[in-house]
């Protein structure tokens, strides 16, 4: 059956872009959506959050400051534990 939905420009680019990244035509991805929410589950289409990059900290060059593991952390403080303490 055809029907005519009338959506926001903001959620239907969200729609389009959501259709495209999982590869399915934007028809099925609304019906996925409907058949989910009438069902009252969360399907494979429910939204899953998204995760925020990790912070990089930069020197004044904007060069990043390579990573180091926690072993190396904890031998520092303790080089400045040791330091404070004389």
């Amino acid at each position: 059956m055809r029907t005519t939905l009338d959506l926001p420009d903001p959620l239907f680019r969200e729609l389009k872009t959501r259709a495209a990244r999982e590869g399915v035509k934007m028809k099925e991805l609304l019906a996925a959506f409907i058949e989910d929410g009438l069902r009252g589950g969360k399907g494979a289409h429910a939204r899953t959050p998204v995760r925020s990059p990790l912070p990089v900290a930069r020197r004044a060059t904007g060069v990043p400051i390579p990573a180091m593991s926690n072993a190396r952390i904890a031998r520092i403080l303790d080089a400045e534990d040791a330091h404070a303490g004389h």
